[in-house]
């Protein structure tokens, strides 16, 4: 028997090694990292915890939020049609309002909303569209306060379009210059086709110039002429850094005639780039035009992953302008991304799991920061579930939070006594 003394013991849970194998294990703690992952861990510790079976797991990776409109809703309007461009519309409006407090005070609550639901890892657009930069320098100071139990990427995102006014391409090299993780755009957005064409390619020039990821909002429409998916696919294949390259929404994927969406798919698997779907808020924005039948207006989920593309989901909006609901709660995300994409056989409802942890984690290049192995700092969550399925299935709480070596989050799961009657 080893004399070791561990800090503590997690004895007996479904742990998630990989995407495709599990194994009941016993995890020991040590020194803020996984000391030990062994089917018994002849030891003890200061500290023990059975989890009877219940599922360890890499934090979940929220790929796609917007923390710098996040718990806005309502203000100064409701969004009454539920359109994307009614929402631009108000975000125009509250945007002037917007102060250095005002969004860091948001973007920490949501962070910390996030937190206690498993969500370790974020991938934040900020607005760089405004003259002041406010949102952005708030975020930039979010990043730097939250490290020590959040990883924060932040992608600069001209919401207006680089070329719809002449200081926005100027304002979105300052973001840049400012050292945010990656550079964005809003091709569908811009005043023309060609502008869009000319946004694409001046996105990977910046990407290339600073060393930074690419994350596009791209053809986030119902129109099916709305095609920057394939000058995006395009740039990644000619500069061969389709790895760090984002296509978020795509939308309009959903609405290409299948020929077209055939030769595209192609195109996708020579690129490599990754692939975000938000289906809360796809689902809700588009399809507003159509009578019936409405489109889903989510992109090609199933088809993508079925190519062996890398895809994964984001919530994109809580309580903004173009969303009123939402926790910031990955498990509501894939449950609803299991509805509307159809991914209801087993092997797909997983999936559906895998793309808020290890796909995600992929989107953000997390490489060797993200996992569950020995001598790795101590970043995974311990649900009330048996397996992805049983999580996806009841939105499984999240007991235990560990980020960075520290037990972060601990929440005991609802307990309801039903007093029958005779």
């Amino acid at each position: 028997m080893s004399t070791q003394l561990y800090d503590l013991i997690f004895r007996q849970g479904c742990l998630l090694r990989s995407p495709t194998k599990t194994e009941i294990v016993d995890i020991a703690i040590a020194a803020g990292k996984k000391a030990a992952i062994e089917p018994s861990i002849p030891a003890s510790a200061q500290q023990e915890i059975n989890l009877q079976g219940k599922l360890i797991s890499p934090p979940f990776v929220e790929s796609h939020i917007h923390l710098d409109s996040a718990l806005t809703a309502g203000e100064p309007r409701w969004n009454q049609s539920g359109t994307l461009f009614e929402g631009i519309q108000i975000w125009e409006e509250r945007k002037k309002q917007l102060t250095f407090e005002d969004v860091k005070e948001r973007a920490i609550s949501t962070l910390t909303q996030q937190a206690q639901q498993g969500v370790l890892f974020v991938r934040t657009h900020v607005d760089v569209s405004e003259s002041n930069l406010i949102a952005l320098k708030a975020l930039l100071a979010v990043r730097e306060e939250v490290k020590d139990w959040m990883t924060l990427q932040i992608v600069a995102f001209p919401q207006d379009g680089i070329y719809s006014r002449p200081e926005n391409e100027l304002l979105l090299e300052k973001a840049l210059d400012l050292g945010v993780d990656a550079v964005g755009g809003i091709p569908h957005y811009e005043l023309t086709r060609e502008d869009g064409v000319k946004s694409v390619h001046r996105i990977f020039e910046l990407a290339q110039k600073y060393d930074c990821l690419i994350d596009i909002h791209c053809d986030e429409i119902d129109d099916d002429q709305s095609r920057f998916l394939e000058v995006v696919a395009a740039c990644a294949i000619r500069t061969e850094i389709g790895d760090k390259v984002t296509a978020s929404h795509t939308t309009a994927f959903a609405s290409y005639n299948n020929a077209y969406a055939f030769k595209l798919m192609g195109f996708l698997k020579r690129s490599n780039i990754n692939f975000i779907a938000n289906p809360l808020i796809n689902i809700t924005l588009q399809g507003r035009s159509d009578i019936y039948p409405k489109r889903r207006g989510v992109t090609r989920v199933k088809e993508l992953w079925q190519q062996g593309l890398n895809v994964s989901l984001g919530h994109d909006c809580v309580q903004d302008p173009w969303y009123s609901l939402g926790t910031g709660n990955l498990l509501d995300v894939a449950h609803m991304a299991v509805h509307v994409c159809q991914m209801t056989g087993m092997p797909e409802i997983e999936a559906c799991y895998n793309m808020i942890t290890w796909n995600g984690a992929k989107t953000l290049s997390l490489g060797e920061q993200y996992g569950i192995e020995i001598d790795q700092t101590a970043n995974f969550i311990i649900l009330d579930a048996q397996d992805r399925f049983d999580a996806i299935r009841k939105r499984a709480t999240v007991q235990y939070v560990f980020s960075k070596g520290q037990l972060l989050v601990e929440t005991e799961p609802e307990k309801t006594i039903f007093h029958a009657t005779s």
